[in-house]
């Protein structure tokens, strides 16, 4: 009847993926949920100190490349700052989190200003507490909310800033009646609780939420219990965080299978259906919604960067770019203050390497992202992403 795709098992240690599929791992972490509006006092007028944190030296290869490619895209920032001078110093975490703390806290005794990064929540959290005496802010590449607030500030994509944009455009288009559909792991709770706060915050109506362990059993299992609830409740759309490596494509065939048309009732998702690219030609997925970066920033970030260093650019590189070009904006006003919480957290944002960002009171973030559908095997924008924000943010 189908081909089944395995389940993927991530990494245990915290860590983003903005431009893909958003994965968060549970984590013993300790953000505040409300920002610090403090920060150093700086010299506009010379170089500013900036401790860069990347996972260099441990045991996981890819952590190598990775922090190449933060510390190549964070480079590549600074080339256009409108005449700011970043001093920009790198700093080994081995991608473990009390080697963050210590490097952190060297980092402020060379003469830091401000911390980007590390990668990791573990290690970001630990670094925010270690120069929170110092009066230092954090600007962290993970997505993990959990670790936001005080010092920390997270730059990494968000599971609330997707839901809100999808459930805006959702209830926009006249499909407010809503069923979250989630698996019972962290990423599955955490990503149903973002959707209906977005669906409270947004005007419409949360229909029900059904649940599956992430197996092939669980999910075969669940689409009758959707079937029924939809049947029940007239719910017009279905939010799914499943992701391409999980239970997305075997949860979109036996769904249309079951009989719920999607030109009917509208697929919703809270991550990328576009990676890997062969996910494009499921049968399941035509017609789906799910939230994209700018195209065209992104398409220019990763021309620049091929420009410059000849390789594609890491998913992940995006964000210490965007660190980089908010410090850069801040620092350009000539206010000493320009890296303090209050100032980080400008209602304005920040142009980056996917589009306009913000950051919010609590420590998290607000991306400006674009609604993209599937047709025939391609994907297709169908509300572009803003080019500015309005207001303060939420």
């Amino acid at each position: 009847m189908f081909a089944f795709l395995k389940f993927v098992r991530y990494p245990t240690r915290c860590v983003i993926i903005p431009l893909v599929a958003i994965t968060l791992a549970a984590c013993d972490t300790s953000g505040s949920g409300n920002v610090s509006y403090s920060g150093p006092s700086i010299d506009p007028s010379k170089p500013v100190p900036v401790a860069l944190l990347v996972p260099r030296g441990s045991d996981q290869p890819n952590d190598e490349i990775l922090a190449q490619n933060l510390e190549n895209a964070a480079r590549l920032a600074m080339r256009d700052l409108n005449g700011v001078q970043i001093d920009l110093r790198v700093y080994s975490t081995s991608g473990n989190a009390q080697t963050a703390a210590s490097q952190a806290t060297q980092a402020v005794n060379d003469g830091a200003k401000i911390i980007l990064g590390p990668l990791y929540a573990e290690g970001a959290n630990a670094a925010g507490v270690a120069v929170a005496p110092k009066n230092i802010n954090v600007l962290a590449f993970s997505n993990n909310a959990s670790i936001a607030g005080g010092n920390v500030f997270i730059l990494g994509a968000t599971f609330d800033s997707t839901a809100k944009r999808l459930v805006s455009h959702a209830v926009g288009q006249g499909r407010d009646n809503i069923i979250v559909v989630h698996a019972q792991d962290v990423a599955g709770q955490t990503g149903k609780t973002a959707i209906e706060q977005a669906i409270y915050s947004s005007g419409g109506m949360l229909a029900g939420a059904v649940d599956y362990p992430l197996s092939q059993q669980g999910v075969m299992a669940a689409v009758p219990r959707i079937k029924s609830l939809v049947d029940q409740t007239g719910a017009n759309a279905i939010f799914m965080t499943a992701s391409t490596a999980t239970a997305l494509p075997l949860l979109t065939q036996l769904l249309t299978e079951a009989g719920l048309d999607p030109a009917v009732t509208q697929y919703i998702g809270l991550t990328r259906w576009d990676i890997p690219p062969q996910t494009l030609s499921l049968p399941g997925i035509q017609g789906g919604w799910f939230a994209l970066p700018d195209p065209t920033r992104t398409s220019a970030f990763q021309a620049q960067y091929m420009a410059a260093y000849g390789t594609v650019p890491h998913p992940l590189a995006g964000v210490a770019f965007d660190g980089i070009a908010a410090i850069g904006a801040l620092v350009s006003s000539g206010n000493p203050n320009a890296l303090t919480g209050a100032a980080l957290t400008q209602g304005a944002g920040f142009q980056g390497a996917s589009g306009v960002f913000r950051l919010l009171s609590d420590g998290t973030n607000e991306r400006g992202l674009s609604v993209a559908t599937v047709q025939s095997n391609q994907v297709f924008v169908i509300s572009p992403a803003p080019f500015s924000f309005s207001g303060t943010g939420f």
